[in-house]
């Protein structure tokens, strides 16, 4: 894996599941504007109350790398970002961006290239008049809470929300498992096959032994493969 790109959502996800620490999954509902474009930051989240000045701040007062998460409470009845928006956003930068919501100017935001997950496309922008107030930097996506001492994760299987101090240990632990799996995989296209590489027959002798045995516990007592 490339230094600069982070683990796959699945490998984290794995990861989590292995170490026992609780990861957050937005809706499945969001799906990438640009498909194939991974990326990973601080969360810096805020609430969007129907005026772009909120976001500024946010966007002004984030740290390089950041993920710009905006919680316009899943609504389908206007976008919340466009092309200017998102182009501040890259500019500044920012790795990337999670609306809990709606974008307008796609093909703008293809152009621009930051990656972005939405609820989709929609033509209006917000109708509404905006309260007055300081930008609330927090983001609900849909009930799993982002804060400033959160971390993203995205990729083509969705949006992970982790806590920031379990970003190394699951990032390690992620980065093993794919390295486990893709070695798997080579050994596969070389004519290995998993269940021979897995020792399966073994474990069916095993398990009709001891109808408790699980595939999940024979592979952590011999060796690390991981099961897909």
């Amino acid at each position: 894996m490339d230094a600069n790109t982070p683990p796959a959502t699945a490998a984290v996800a794995d990861a989590a599941v292995r170490l026992g620490i609780a990861v957050g999954t937005a809706p499945v509902s969001l799906l990438p504007l640009l498909p194939g474009r991974p990326f990973a930051g601080p969360a810096a989240p805020v609430t969007h109350l129907g005026s772009v000045d909120v976001l500024l701040e946010t966007i002004d007062d984030a740290p390089v790398g950041a993920v710009l998460v905006v919680d316009n409470g899943g609504r389908d009845d206007e976008a919340c970002v466009g092309d200017l928006m998102l182009l501040e956003a890259a500019t500044a930068g920012m790795s990337g961006a999670v609306i809990w919501g709606r974008h307008r100017d796609s093909a703008q935001l293809r152009a621009i290239g930051l990656p972005v997950f939405s609820r989709g496309a929609h033509p209006f922008g917000p109708r509404r008049v905006p309260p007055a107030g300081t930008a609330m930097r927090s983001a609900f996506l849909d009930g799993v809470a982002v804060t400033p001492d959160h971390w993203i994760v995205a990729d083509d299987d969705g949006v992970l929300v982790l806590a920031a101090g379990d970003r190394e240990r699951l990032f390690a632990e992620a980065s093993r498992i794919q390295t486990v799996e893709g070695a798997q995989a080579d050994r596969m296209r070389g004519g290995s096959s998993l269940r021979d590489q897995l020792d399966f027959a073994r474990y069916r002798r095993e398990q009709a032994a001891d109808p408790t045995l699980t595939l999940r516990r024979y592979l952590a007592e011999n060796g690390g493969a991981i099961e897909t």
